[in-house]
C-alpha cells in the first residue's frame, strides 16, 4: 500500500555546498539539479543550471537567465567536476532549464528543457551518446512541444526506467482560452510561467527508449494536478523526483506554489500513487520543505538528497545532504 501518512521531513541543517551562484545576488542561481548513481563505477553523474538575472550589466545580452547547463561526475557526491556543458546561445533559446540524464545499458540519454526560439514556448529535446562527455547538440531529437501535446509549454522533465520502457514527468503550462491581450503577454518574455496566465501541472509521458515519447493531449496526460483555490500549490505542481516507497508504491517529490509570485521561489512538497498515473498530495495544507527541485538517489547504504535553496542575500545555490533515512526509508 502507498504512504499514507506524511513522514517526517529531514535534517538538512548538515548539508554540503555543490555549487555556489556566481554573484551573492538576487537572480544568479546554482541549481535545477538532476542526479544518479551508478553502482558499478561508483560514482554520482549530476546536471545543474546556472541563471542570472535578466539584462544586467554583468552579464552579455546572451547570457543572461538560464545561460549555462552542465553534466557533472563526483566519487563522494559532494565535489563534483564538470564533463560536458552548453550555453543558451547554442541552442539559440532565451533560457535553458531543468535537464535531466538516464543511463540505459551503455548509453546515456540527456533530456534539455529550453524556450523555442520559434514560439518561445518550453519544449524538451532528447540526447543519446556513449559516454557522458560525448553529447553532441547535432543530434538532439524533439521529445515533447507545446504545439505537439496541446499545452502552452511543456519543460523540467524527470525520466524514470520502469516496465521495460522510460516514463517522462514534465511541468505543462495547461492549454486554455485566451484573450487577444492574454494571447499578446502569454510569451512575450518567453516565459509563461510568469504571467499568472495558466496553472502548471504536470504531465506523464512513456516511451520505449527514452527517444520516442507519446502521451494523451492537454489534460489527460496531466498527473498531478495544482492545488485548490487558495492552496499553497495552486499555481504550480512540478514533480521533481520518484522513488519506490518499499510497499509497492510510490513517493514523489514536487514543487508548489500558490500563485505567479512565487515561480521563482517554490518549495517542496510530497505525494504518493500506487500506478504513476493517479497521485494524492501528503502535503495539501502546506509545504515539506523550503527547498525547490530536490532530487534524491540511494548510494553506498545512504540517501543524498540534492535541491536547490534560497540564501538569505536572495541568491540561490546548489546543495546535498547525505541521510540515513528519508520519508521514513532505508535506503
Amino acid at each position: 500500500m502507498p504512504i499514507t501518512t506524511l513522514p517526517t521531513a529531514p535534517d538538512l541543517s548538515g548539508s554540503a555546498l555543490v555549487r555556489a551562484p556566481e554573484h551573492p545576488e538576487p537572480g544568479y542561481w546554482a541549481g535545477c539539479p538532476s542526479v544518479r548513481y551508478e553502482p558499478d563505477r561508483d560514482r554520482f553523474l549530476l546536471t545543474y543550471r546556472e541563471r542570472r538575472p535578466r539584462g544586467t550589466e554583468t552579464s552579455a545580452a546572451d547570457q543572461d537567465r538560464g545561460w549555462r547547463c552542465a553534466v557533472a561526475e563526483s566519487r563522494d557526491g559532494v565535489e563534483f567536476r564538470d564533463l560536458w556543458s552548453v550555453e543558451r546561445a547554442e541552442l539559440g533559446s532565451p533560457s535553458m532549464e531543468r535537464f535531466a540524464l538516464l543511463r540505459r545499458d551503455d548509453d546515456y540519454l540527456l533530456h534539455l528543457s529550453y524556450v523555442d526560439p520559434v514560439d518561445r514556448r518550453w519544449r524538451i529535446d532528447a540526447l543519446r551518446a556513449d559516454t557522458p562527455e560525448s553529447f553532441d547538440l547535432a543530434t538532439r531529437t524533439p521529445v515533447l512541444t507545446a504545439a505537439g501535446t496541446g499545452t502552452e509549454g511543456v519543460k523540467d522533465p524527470y525520466l524514470l526506467e520502469h516496465d521495460g520502457g522510460v516514463r517522462l514527468f514534465a511541468t505543462v503550462s495547461r492549454s486554455r482560452a485566451f484573450t487577444a491581450g492574454e494571447r499578446a503577454r502569454a510569451h512575450a518574455t518567453a516565459d509563461i510561467h510568469t504571467t499568472g496566465l495558466t496553472v502548471q501541472p504536470t504531465a506523464l509521458a512513456g516511451s520505449p527508449d527514452g527517444l520516442r515519447f507519446t502521451a494523451p493531449p492537454g489534460r489527460a496526460a496531466e498527473v498531478l494536478d495544482v492545488g485548490p483555490a487558495g492552496a499553497w500549490d495552486a499555481y504550480e505542481s512540478r514533480i521533481t523526483a520518484v522513488l519506490p516507497d518499499g510497499s509497492g508504491g510510490w513517493l514523489a517529490l514536487y514543487d508548489g506554489s500558490a500563485d505567479a509570485d512565487g515561480n521563482y521561489e517554490e518549495r517542496c512538497g510530497l505525494a504518493t500513487s500506487a500506478d504513476l498515473r493517479h497521485w494524492q498530495r501528503l502535503t495539501p495544507d502546506g509545504p515539506w520543505l523550503d527547498v525547490r527541485y530536490a532530487d534524491v538517489v540511494a548510494a553506498r547504504g545512504r540517501w543524498y538528497l540534492y535541491y536547490e535553496w534560497t540564501r538569505p542575500d536572495g541568491a540561490h545555490e546548489l546543495r546535498v545532504a547525505v541521510l540515513d533515512e528519508f520519508a521514513g526509508l532505508r535506503p
